[in-house]
């Protein structure tokens, strides 16, 4: 991300608010970046990440992994730092054509069809809980490993049960304890991952 005055006098208010904290210097990164995104300073307390969940996703940024997002909005906003740094490939599972499943949401078909395709790919999933769910499905079935699953879709339905399945798994991953969510929160969490990653492997990329 490329940073202004006006971020940098945001940022230091939302590090005086927050106050003290039990975040990892890494974590804390990406939790600022979810407040400064959504001025929800509840955050703070909704964002879990497993063990190890950004070494892993930095490791495979530094690889040059395949991005897997559930929509658009995902790709659009991670596009200027992916580019700028590791130029990964980014697929939206909402644009993937596929045929036509009268048990599954379009999303959700497009997500399957792109983890079979990258199955240790970086999974973000901010918006569609149909997506979450299916691609929870594939790690349980052994299917895919992914290297690491953001997930932060928003939801009423089952949504926890989708984020509780992914958090028992053995797959990295970086999740919102809480209904709340959207995809503006993913691309946050992944904007700072990025960052974060060229900061550790950046000279060995150029």
């Amino acid at each position: 991300m490329e940073w202004h005055v006006t971020d940098a006098q945001s940022l230091a208010i939302i590090d005086g608010e927050i106050g003290d904290h039990v975040f990892s210097p890494a974590e804390y990164e990406i939790v600022r970046r979810v407040i400064y995104a959504t001025a929800d300073f509840e955050y703070k307390s909704l964002i879990r990440f497993s063990e190890h969940a950004l070494q892993a996703g930095a490791a495979a940024l530094a690889a040059r992994s395949s991005i897997v997002v559930d929509v658009p909005l995902v790709q659009v906003g991670i596009s200027y730092d992916i580019q700028n740094t590791f130029a990964n490939p980014v697929y939206s599972s909402l644009e993937t054509p596929i045929r036509p499943q009268k048990e599954k949401s379009r999303v959700a078909g497009g997500i399957e069809t792109l983890a079979q395709r990258y199955p240790e790919g970086i999974f973000v999933v901010g918006q569609a809980q149909t997506a979450l769910t299916t691609l929870v499905d594939l790690i349980e079935a052994e299917e895919i490993r992914p290297a690491l699953v953001i997930a932060t879709p928003v939801g009423f339905v089952d949504v926890d049960v989708a984020k509780e399945r992914l958090q028992e798994s053995l797959v990295p991953n970086i999740t919102i304890d809480s209904r709340k969510g959207n995809a503006v929160v993913a691309a946050a969490i992944m904007d700072g991952l990025i960052d974060l990653a060229w900061q550790a492997y950046g000279q060995d990329q150029k």
